[in-house]
């Protein structure tokens, strides 16, 4: 069971907020603004990292009719979905204080990471540990990993998409979504079935 997260109006670390802008289209095709807000950071693990969830899909392709997913994201964010939303993406902002204890996990899912600020290392179950600088894109495919910030005094930020995936086989195992050992930060995906 995943402890209670915080919940902040402003980024649990010191690097700048951010806004999240959504457009949409008038009657007449044109482009406008939908809305524009600073989302609320989700503190774990004692605030050493905190999530920003930026947005959310729940089908693919997903369907922008009448604003169909604005009304989705809106009310699957509410419900404070797992890492992963299950036929959908979900694109999320994670800060990560200096020398984080990292959290070693797999989601069923496709991962795309970059570095917007610092440095992270990326640890791999197999030992292997590599370090992406601002701008650096780590491709996740269903594999075992952490993320460290390998600074003493400064924080981290990276932005996140994940995409749900088809269940991952290899040498005859199934490999779902693992949250680690013992208690877990996060609540299950409603993918990881």
């Amino acid at each position: 069971m995943a402890p209670q997260p915080t919940f902040h109006e402003e980024p649990v670390s010191n690097l700048r907020p951010v806004t999240r802008f959504i457009t949409t289209h008038r009657e007449d095709g044109k482009a406008i603004i939908h809305s524009s807000e600073k989302p609320r950071w989700q503190g774990v693990r004692d605030d050493e990292v905190g999530l920003n969830l930026l947005y959310t899909t729940s089908e693919f392709p997903c369907q922008m009719n009448s604003d169909q997913d604005i009304k989705t994201h809106e009310r699957v964010s509410q419900a404070s979905p797992g890492l992963v939303n299950r036929g959908g993406s979900v694109c999320r902002i994670c800060d990560f204080s200096p020398g984080n204890d990292p959290f070693m996990h797999r989601t069923k899912s496709l991962d795309y990471g970059v570095v917007l600020e610092g440095e992270m290392e990326m640890i791999l179950d197999s030992g292997e540990v590599v370090t992406l600088k601002r701008g650096d894109v780590a491709v996740q495919r269903g594999t075992m990993h952490a993320w460290k910030n390998p600074s003493a005094t400064a924080w981290a930020r990276m932005l996140f998409v994940l995409l749900d995936s088809q269940p991952l086989h290899i040498g005859g195992n199934v490999f779902k979504e693992s949250l680690g050992d013992g208690e877990t930060p996060f609540p299950h995906s409603n993918n990881s079935d």
